[in-house]
């Protein structure tokens, strides 16, 4: 059985750690895994007995990862990075993958600092010249891959997420059918779930929600995510709240929540939002559409790819257009159906089975590769 070695320290992350826990579980039953994180959270996430843990806890982007690389990484058949952070110097590992989610740091590289530039340009390219294989969530990740890196386009292997409805409709089971962990919302919620980063697009959201309220709509907006600890967090969505007395009084931040919760979240919502500028895959509106929420979205880079027609679309950059298209899906029944029934289609194309085949394909293909 290969042994594949696995940088699992972002398992606790929101998007990263949802392909990183999916990831872990189809590879289980065919390789000898390798765990390099806090072992406390991988087994938090992790129920198997039959993986190995090496506690490594240096921070994401530091100097003391790349010193710590060398020794830490056992000797093994592959090592998987599941960032773009990859070990630079030698490493016993005979073959190495990289896992791209987006090119979402060169996209937006002018709004990095001068160090963060030198990072990303650094890191970036080391992952594709050093990696064997490099494995990405979309065909316009892929894309973007090729548009901002010099790499040979068969280097790149698409491999689409996969989500398990069974799974989640279990989860829904077992959550409380009506009450929900927050206070002062009913049924009348919209719902944006995602880290409070500029990309997201969180603040023409806001700008939306305000002409909503200002024209005598009785709704909240729960904000589901982490509010702070990211490099390029988005501060002009706290200053544009505590500025505004209306939107205060009408916003409630959940902070991190359990899947278990977040799921009822989607089931009680009127309407779920995903506004956001730059995606290499999106995992949210699939969510949504198995807990039979419809879901407006922005038709930017990979979201078309993976929503297909079951949401309405949105120009992102568009208040009044947002703010419209809210109305509209809040009051048309037949609309909000219809959309529910393409949503159960839709999410029938990324099913857990063809990731777990497409990923364990690439992992056989660089292992057996001479």
């Amino acid at each position: 059985m290969p042994t594949i070695a696995i940088d699992a320290r972002m398992i606790n992350h929101s998007g990263i750690g949802t392909y990183m826990k999916n990831l872990i579980s189809v590879l289980l039953e065919d390789y000898h895994l390798i765990l390099l994180g806090a072992p406390l959270e991988i087994k938090k996430h992790i129920k198997s007995g039959y993986i190995e843990i090496i506690n490594f806890q240096s921070p994401i982007y530091s100097v003391s990862e790349q010193m710590m690389y060398p020794l830490i990484i056992p000797g093994c058949d592959l090592l998987l990075s599941t960032h773009y952070n990859i070990p630079l110097f030698p490493i016993r590992a005979k073959k190495r993958i990289v896992i791209i989610y987006d090119a979402n740091h060169l996209a937006f590289y002018n709004h990095l600092s001068i160090v963060q530039k030198l990072y990303t340009k650094l890191m970036m390219n080391g992952a594709v010249k050093l990696s064997d294989t490099i494995i990405t969530i979309s065909e316009f990740s892929k894309s973007e891959i090729l548009k901002y890196l010099s790499v040979d386009p068969l280097k790149i292997k698409v491999v689409h997420f996969g989500i398990d409805p069974e799974m989640i409709n279990l989860e829904l089971k077992k959550a409380p059918s009506r009450s929900l962990s927050i206070g002062n919302v009913d049924e009348k919620f919209l719902l944006f779930v995602g880290n409070v980063k500029p990309h997201k697009n969180l603040i023409n959201l806001l700008r939306a929600f305000e002409i909503l309220l200002q024209s005598g709509k009785d709704y909240k907006l729960v904000i589901v995510g982490k509010k702070a600890g990211f490099i390029t967090g988005d501060k002009e969505v706290f200053e544009y709240i505590e500025l505004n007395k209306l939107l205060k009084e009408n916003i409630i931040f959940t902070g991190h929540i359990e899947n278990r919760e977040l799921y009822n979240y989607y089931r009680k919502a009127s309407v779920f939002i995903f506004p956001s500028l730059y995606e290499g895959f999106g995992i949210p509106p699939l969510e949504a559409m198995i807990c039979g929420c419809p879901v407006i979205a922005s038709d930017l880079t990979a979201i078309p790819e993976i929503c297909g027609d079951a949401v309405l679309y949105i120009k992102a950059l568009d208040p009044a257009d947002i703010a419209e298209k809210i109305n509209i899906l809040t009051v048309d029944k037949s609309l909000r159906n219809e959309l529910v029934k393409k949503g159960n289609l839709q999410v029938s194309k990324f099913p857990l089975t063809k990731f777990s085949h497409n990923l364990k394909e690439v992992i056989k293909e660089v292992i057996n590769k001479g």
